[in-house]
């Protein structure tokens, strides 16, 4: 592909759906079919620049018309938006949803990652790939986690059109995945979000109550159950009480890091420039990890209204959800969501006619896990490679286009609404001194009852297992996901919080719980998680641009070894894992030699 500014032409199609989302261009500079005499002066050029977010939109808008992203249509989106083709080639080829070389128009993605793999995901894609072999029309890739770990194995089928269309397979079968792929319109409606909530319609729930109760596309069913009760207790408080509130429950981060959420926000809203923005990291991408997909297609509007409450409170006007390109539900049912606050008063230019601003804007990820890293975000927001930034300066400082930002994910705003509806004190019983209010957990893997699980901070690992159904000859249990570690099956009493986890020297991470039998090789599970790390490192920085291959390297050579015969490489990846913790950029590297070091440690993995 020309790196530069060339005579390709983009197809009608390609500059339709362009003009679609930036509007027809308005002069030859920008790619219109005009005189040559406009290029002699940029009209625009500004404005143009100042569009470069919309760089990643623009991606999205071509390759799900077209199915990929051509030469010539990649020239046309740089002209409008004033974008070096360079670099947008760069961003392009950084996302795994997007390609630049011709492909079908149809694509199924087979995931094969931990949940799927024990679920024999590998059978799974076999079969379909021989019944889509050449000349069906259909393109089969093998893929990360799809976020639908529930109902492993899964499989997500994508027919570029206008309008794109899409369906999922899960639990798939060969023949349930084909006719995803051959028929996406025809394919079986995906279940209720409810059936990932084995708690669905139980008393005492606090952050999935509404989940299988409610109508997820209606407000007014929302409402009569409590929707919007705490964003007018918010106006009552105002910004600088509500802080105080969400300091005083003691909430911290859900999404790993436990980072208390008040002073995040309490950080931003003292920032004296302006504007601030808040952003929610709906990117999931950790294997193993489906909550937030199911608040969003399960409870949308509480979204709504903590993302409104979180901005009321940094003093935010704009909104920005960043949401999983693998996860076309709910993208539909926030998108709707969206629309109908905005028409009802309850988003726009006076929220509830208290006099506040405020709009949410989705913008879709393309398939990069770094890009759960906020300042990774922020930079993919902004139409650049999901690389992360040093810190500092940190995100409450400089952030999204470089002003203020507070960044959470969907569990931990989500969690704002009891805080003011109970009140900070009754919300801070719940749970342990250290770790408050109730948990988000992912269960799947060799359990009975996969699906996302509520349990107050202090519940055991055996008490969740209890309740998932585990099955026997239980082998290993990985916390955290692929960043995670593993435990042994008679570590049952780990405390299930942030302290409880790191005194038993693992970790709580994102509350990703899989559970695996004897019957799924352990070796091969590691290797999995390697390769995993190998593809999704950005390749910034050299620890972990190098360690993670060469950690999947010496783990392809000792996966049919064991004891003497493996101990050099076991030596090698101790010394490769401690480097990609001590000196990686951001977390990524620095936690992708946990499970495998758990593995070894605990499990005795290649004894």
């Amino acid at each position: 592909m020309d790196l530069h500014f060339g005579d390709s032409k983009p197809s009608d199609e390609e500059r339709a759906a362009v003009d679609a989302l930036l509007g027809p261009a308005e002069s030859s500079w920008e790619g219109a079919d005009r005189s040559d005499a406009d290029l002699r002066w940029a009209r625009g050029g500004r404005a143009a620049r100042d569009r470069r977010d919309l760089l990643l939109p623009g991606l999205h808008a071509v390759n799900d018309r077209i199915g990929w992203i051509s030469e010539g249509a990649l020239d046309y989106l740089c002209r409008r938006l004033t974008v070096p083709p360079a670099e947008a080639y760069g961003v392009a080829t950084f996302y795994s949803m997007f390609a630049v070389k011709p492909r079908l128009a149809t694509v199924l993605h087979m995931c094969t990652d931990l949940a799927c793999a024990s679920a024999g995901a590998a059978e799974l894609c076999a079969g379909v790939e021989a019944r889509l072999g050449p000349g069906s029309g259909v393109g089969v890739e093998r893929g990360p986690c799809l976020g639908l770990c529930e109902r492993a194995p899964a499989a997500l089928a994508v027919r570029a059109g206008d309008p794109v269309r899409t369906a999922v397979s899960a639990p798939a079968t060969v023949e349930a995945a084909v006719l995803a792929a051959s028929a996406p319109d025809s394919a079986p409606e995906e279940p209720s979000a409810a059936l990932a909530v084995p708690q669905a319609g139980q008393d005492g729930l606090v952050l999935l109550r509404r989940v299988g109760v409610v109508d997820p596309a209606s407000l007014d069913d929302y409402r009569a159950h409590g929707g919007y009760a705490a964003l007018r207790r918010a106006f009552e408080l105002g910004p600088a009480e509500v802080i105080r509130e969400v300091t005083d429950a003691g909430l911290v981060g859900r999404g790993g890091a436990a980072f208390p959420t008040g002073r995040k926000w309490q950080a931003t809203a003292s920032r004296p420039d302006r504007p601030h923005h808040l952003v929610c990291n709906a990117d999931e991408s950790e294997p193993g990890t489906f909550k937030d997909r199911v608040i969003m297609e399960g409870d949308p509007y509480a979204l709504v209204e903590s993302m409104t409450i979180a901005a009321y409170a940094v003093g935010a006007h704009q909104g920005y959800l960043y949401l999983r390109g693998e996860y076309p539900r709910a993208l539909e049912r926030m998108s709707h969501a969206i629309e109908q606050a905005r028409a009802r008063g309850l988003l726009g230019d006076d929220v509830l006619g208290q006099g506040y601003a405020f709009d949410i804007e989705i913008r879709r990820g393309a398939g990069a896990y770094i890009c759960g890293e906020e300042t990774a975000l922020f930079n993919s927001i902004e139409g650049y490679r999901g690389e992360p930034r040093s810190k500092p300066p940190f995100p409450v400082e400089k952030g999204l286009f470089g002003r203020p930002t507070a960044e959470n994910n969907v569990e931990t705003l989500v969690n704002v609404l009891p805080v003011l509806t109970m009140g900070a004190q009754a919300y801070a019983a719940i749970g342990t001194a250290k770790s408050t209010g109730p948990k988000l957990f992912c269960v799947s893997g060799s359990v009975d009852r996969p699906g996302v699980y509520e349990l107050p901070f202090g519940a055991t690992l055996g008490e969740l297992l209890e309740l998932a159904g585990v099955r026997e000859r239980l082998r290993a249990v990985l916390l955290g996901g692929a960043a995670g570690g593993f435990v042994r099956p008679d570590e049952r009493d780990i405390p299930l919080t942030f302290e409880g986890t790191r005194q038993a020297g693992t970790t709580l991470g994102s509350g990703v719980v899989m559970a695996f039998d004897d019957t799924v090789p352990l070796p091969r599970l590691l290797l999995r998680i390697a390769e995993f790390f190998r593809d999704e490192s950005c390749g910034q920085c050299v620890p972990c641009r190098v360690g993670t291959v060469r950690q999947e390297e010496a783990l392809h050579r000792i996966v049919a070894r064991t004891g003497a015969a493996a101990a050099d490489d076991i030596a090698l990846l101790r010394e490769v894992g401690r480097a990609m913790r001590d000196a990686s950029i951001c977390g990524l590297g620095q936690t992708a030699w946990n499970a495998v070091e758990s593995a070894i440690d605990r499990l005795g993995a290649y004894e």
